[in-house]
């Protein structure tokens, strides 16, 4: 089928459609391609910003540690 075709397909089946959450569903996904176009840097507050570089200042600097060592430090703590 070429896209021409699923186009018309898609058109079809949404026409049928009577659930209004469903068309607000399909109303999302279409509109997501222009939505993110936009940079999520930018829809960030200042203090998610400087969070966000303080981590990445750890990690340069080397004040990471591995998952695996931090959860079996507090595995007793922890319950999957």
């Amino acid at each position: 089928m070429n896209i021409t075709a699923e186009k018309l397909d898609i058109i079809q089946r949404i026409c049928e459609i009577q659930d209004n959450d469903l068309i607000d569903l399909i109303k999302n996904i279409i509109d997501v391609p222009s939505t993110s176009k936009a940079d999520w840097w930018n829809q960030l507050s200042e203090k998610e910003k400087e969070s966000i570089d303080r981590g990445l200042n750890d990690l340069h600097q080397g004040k990471v540690h591995p998952h695996d060592q931090i959860r079996k430090k507090y595995e007793k703590w922890l319950k999957d």
